[in-house]
């Protein structure tokens, strides 16, 4: 159970406190985890949503979203403004790049990315709960944090010494294999075709990270995993 923990304290803002600075192994296991917690995010998404019914759809949508992204305490949106900061003001340039997404302070490309992001995962949010989609938003929470288990998988980690090259390094790449097949089939019974826009997207984004930085940090694997939460519920509301 351990590894759960780490990954629950790593990724959301739960009450989930462990004495001391976990085993590089154990840190590693941890990201075998990360789905369960998507999981665990779209199950109680999807159990406000049900005590919710009743309450007006947009109001019904804005709480949905704000638990979201209370869930997670903003983590990965973090991550997608300092990502989005960098890939512009980079100019193409790995090292400036890295450099970028260091640096504190968010710029108006920053801004502008979040706001965009969370108002469009709004509207999907509001078209899913007119159409009383319930099951289904279990969905992006559980893809999303798949993927972040995907992308340290098949992706190096370019930072030396960051917390994310500990998770690669120490990773049991088989079992990864395993965990990442039985969440493309649960999302496969659940989502039918919204999995293959899921691993479009997922492709696509790998490819930028590659062609620019050679691999991932954790600010892109944040942006990641919003970008692939906004893909999939766009996608469940347009009905795809």
């Amino acid at each position: 159970m351990l590894p759960f923990w780490i990954a629950l304290q790593f990724l959301s803002s739960l009450p989930v406190r462990l004495p001391g600075m976990p085993a590089a192994a154990d840190m590693g296991r941890s990201l075998l985890c990360y789905p369960l917690v998507g999981l665990l995010f779209g199950l109680l998404l999807w159990l406000v949503s049900h005590w919710l019914q009743g309450a007006p759809a947009p109001l019904h949508a804005a709480l949905l979203l704000a638990l979201w992204v209370l869930l997670s305490g903003a983590l990965h949106l973090d991550g997608l403004a300092d990502s989005a900061d960098a890939w512009l003001g980079g100019f193409g340039d790995r090292e400036r790049t890295l450099q970028i997404m260091k640096d504190p302070r968010s710029g108006p490309i920053a801004v502008v990315t979040l706001i965009l992001v969370l108002l469009l995962k709004f509207c999907a949010l509001w078209v899913l709960i007119e159409q009383g989609t319930g099951a289904q938003l279990l969905l992006a929470p559980l893809i999303g944090r798949a993927a972040m288990l995907g992308l340290f998988l098949s992706t190096p980690y370019v930072r030396p010494g960051g917390l994310g090259q500990a998770l690669a390094e120490h990773l049991p790449r088989a079992a990864a294999g395993w965990v990442l097949l039985a969440c493309a089939l649960f999302c496969l019974a659940l989502g039918g075709w919204i999995v293959v826009l899921a691993l479009a997207v997922f492709g696509g984004l790998r490819q930028l990270m590659w062609r620019r930085l050679g691999g991932t940090t954790g600010d892109t694997a944040g942006a990641l995993l919003e970008l692939l939460e906004l893909a999939v519920v766009l996608g469940l509301a347009l009905g795809l």
